[in-house]
Parts: structure tokens; sequence; C-alpha cells
């Protein structure tokens, strides 16, 4: 009988990382989910495992190198060697670049774009040996469009993108996979905390010609379920010959761009 796959997935507490644990569940996927929130992946892992679904939860944070490694070496000590990595940790900081302060540049970096380094290299280092993988990393629509108040935040994600990609070119030879998710808004607990106003969900629909910002195209904000079915296609058999791609899912509010 052949093992299920298993798949590591960071900031999997809420939102699209919670989304992306669930998806990956239901399609039979072993799942360790991991994040510095403890509470809500509890209730995250509690909920899966009693609708009987192979889901560990692991507390981690991807600015801890040490943690990092310790963490992968745990996973592939208990659970076996893992399949699919999915970064989808991050954090959000909103505001003119003038008004950016070097710890506020320097938070969203480190857990955006470092913390992408972090576990993709530790996660590598073991698929490389046995010559297969896939890794998956949500970005963000951002990454490839300026959007005004959103300087540090667009910046770490093209990072993490354009890092995602020179790491597919190195490990290809290996038959190890590297891919990208690009959402745009998405109804999740960080979308809301943009939101003052219970007309703002409308707003990010007809777009704000004064921010430069166009409106989603296909009328309506993402689900995280939307995004988690993305990244399940790229992690997937199915995509087998794709790497170094960037897939947005942001109901065409980057024009394709």
């Amino acid at each position: 009988m052949t093992a299920r796959r298993l798949a590591l997935v960071t900031g999997a507490a809420q939102g699209i990382g919670a989304a992306v644990v669930r998806a990956l569940a239901h399609e039979g996927l072993r799942v360790a989910a991991t994040d510095l929130n403890a509470g809500d992946l509890r209730d995250l892992v509690t909920g899966l495992t009693a609708a009987g679904h192979d889901v560990h939860g692991l507390v981690l944070d991807v600015r801890d190198t040490t943690a990092v490694h310790r963490a992968v070496r745990e996973v592939e000590d208990s659970l076996g060697p893992i399949d699919v990595l999915v970064n989808v940790a991050g954090i959000l900081r909103v505001g003119p670049v003038l008004e950016t302060t070097d710890a506020d540049w320097a938070a969203v970096f480190d857990v955006n774009a470092t913390g992408v380094f972090r576990l993709s290299r530790a996660v590598a280092r073991c698929m490389v040996g046995r010559r297969r993988g896939a890794i998956v990393t949500v970005a963000s629509n951002a990454a490839g469009v300026p959007r005004m108040d959103l300087g540090a935040y667009a910046a770490s994600k093209a990072a993490a993108v354009h890092f995602t990609r020179c790491l597919g070119l190195e490990l290809a030879g290996s038959g190890i996979r590297c891919n990208v998710v690009s959402p745009g808004s998405t109804d999740t607990p960080m979308q809301r905390g943009m939101w003052t106003r219970d007309t703002d969900a409308a707003a990010v629909v007809a777009g704000r010609p004064e921010a430069f910002k166009v409106g989603i195209p296909l009328g309506r904000i993402a689900d995280a379920e939307d995004v988690a079915a993305a990244v399940v296609f790229l992690a997937s058999d199915a995509a087998r010959h794709i790497t170094m791609h960037d897939l947005y899912v942001d109901g065409g509010a980057t024009l394709g761009a």
C-alpha cells in the first residue's frame, strides 16, 4: 500500500492557510499544520481530526531559523518524508512608505520573504535526496502591480515570488517543482482588518481610481477556498510539468499583468 503524501503548511491557523490545510486534507493528504497562533491552530486540527483527517498541529515561528530546522526534522522523524511544502505565513503593515519605520519593514520581510526562504531551504534539503517534491508559496498580486500604502508588504511578496522561482530553477534537476499562487483581495481576517466601514467590501470590488487601483472584473472578493484550490492543483500530480509559475487568483484585478 502506497503511503499517502505528507504536506507541511505554514500560517495554517486561519484565513488562506487554514483553507489550504482543509483542502489538502480533503484530497487525502496527511498534513502538518504550523502556526504561531496556538489556539486557532488547535481548533483547526481538532475539528479536522474529529472528521477523520490525518492532521497534526505544530506551533512554529517562521522567524526563528533554529525552530524551523527543528520543526522540519520533527515532522520528518515522526510523520515521514515531506512531499509538499506550502508557505502561507504572512503579516501586513499598511501605510505610506514615508511613514514606514525600519522596524515595520524588517518585520514584514522577516516573515513574508525570509520566512519563505527558511522553510523552503530546510524542506528542500530533505526533498533533494528523494528527488521529488512540490513547494508552493502563497504571495500576492501586489507583488506584481504597485499598490499605494503597501510598499513593504508588496516588496516582501515580490521577493518571495522571485526567490521561489529561482529555487524552482535550481531544484528542477532534482525533480522538485516550485510555484507561486498570488491572490488578490480575499475574504480573510487580514483583509477585513483593513476595512473600517460596512461598504469597504463593495469598494474593493468597484476599485479606487484615486489610488490607481482597478476593481475586480469578476465582481466578487475571493474566498480563501478559491486560493486553496489553486494551491492544491499546483501541489498535485496534475501539475507535474509546471514549475516556476506564478498563478494569479484575483478575479482579474490585475488585468492579467
